[in-house]
């Protein structure tokens, strides 16, 4: 009797992106706003800077709790939340190197940098 052959599990669709190519970045629609990720709070929570020159304190939504992680210098898109607005809010979106850097190059974050100045 044979014993079967053990196979490697490949990965089929391994393709690196280069840091040149940009296809599309999700940008700020409605009430949504652009923000730099200053410190991680735990639990889910991060301290985040948004580009209204507010300070809010962002949780990850449960659904996006395993997907989406953040790092302090992160941009980041965030939601106010209807009430407390001005002191809370949910991330929705983190951005990768090279979106972050097509959005600095447009001037989309031209508000937070300014603000970083003072």
């Amino acid at each position: 009797m044979q014993k079967n052959k053990k196979f490697k599990k490949t990965k089929r669709h391994s393709y690196e992106q280069s840091s040149e190519d940009v296809f599309r970045v999700r940008l700020p629609k409605n009430n949504e706003l652009l923000g730099i990720v200053d410190i991680r709070l735990g639990f889910g929570k991060s301290r985040v800077r948004c580009s209204d020159g507010k300070t809010r304190i962002c949780r990850v939504p449960g659904a996006l709790k395993r997907r989406l992680w953040v790092r302090p210098g992160d941009i980041v898109l965030v939601t106010p939340w209807e009430f407390e607005g001005d002191k809370k809010a949910e991330l929705i979106h983190c951005y990768k190197k090279n979106h972050a850097q097509w959005l600095r190059s447009k001037g989309h974050l031209k508000d937070l940098f300014e603000a970083e100045e003072f």
